[in-house]
């Protein structure tokens, strides 16, 4: 739970982070050539808003607006994309294109992960469980109830409850 918890918050930091490491690595692992500063102009906006829309589009459901919390599905497709980003930015010339690839193949996929998550989310109307501190589960009411009042049926005797000296 904690790590899902961390990994929410994550989200929204690595739109900034995940594209100023592959400027970072360019410099730092001398990714050198011009044509690999073209790739980096290319890459660093594109994973700025890929990492922003799909952070966006995850914080939309239901169950991680109400709990806070991913699912571990998310988690892991998440880590696993992000690994590759930061594999791309070490700049190894023989594992380069393949690792441009799998983030590209891995962004798309995310994409159609969230819109699936978010639509069956919201069609089938899932409302997150909160739970209570001692574990249960706890649906909140969407709107207060009204009061019944007793139902009664012919006559009614009104008996006082203070003695009476007569």
């Amino acid at each position: 739970m904690v790590l899902r918890r961390l990994f929410t918050r994550w989200m929204f930091p690595a739109a900034f982070v995940l594209p100023l490491w592959l400027f970072v690595g360019w410099i730092a692992f001398s990714g050198g050539s011009a044509w690999a500063l073209l790739w980096v102009f290319i890459a660093v906006p594109s994973v700025f808003l890929t990492q922003l829309v799909l952070a966006l589009l995850t914080r939309a459901r239901a169950s991680v607006r109400t709990l806070g919390v991913m699912s571990g599905k998310d988690v892991a497709l998440f880590g696993a994309w992000h690994l590759v980003i930061v594999a791309l930015g070490l700049f190894d010339g023989r594992a380069f294109v393949p690792l441009l690839l799998l983030s590209v193949a891995g962004a798309l996929g995310l994409f159609w992960w969230t819109l699936t998550a978010l639509w069956r989310e919201a069609r089938d109307g899932t409302v997150a469980v909160l739970r209570t501190t001692d574990g249960t589960g706890y649906i909140p009411p969407t709107r207060e109830q009204p009061r019944s009042r007793p139902r009664i049926d012919g006559e009614v005797i009104v008996v006082p409850e203070g003695r009476r000296d007569v």
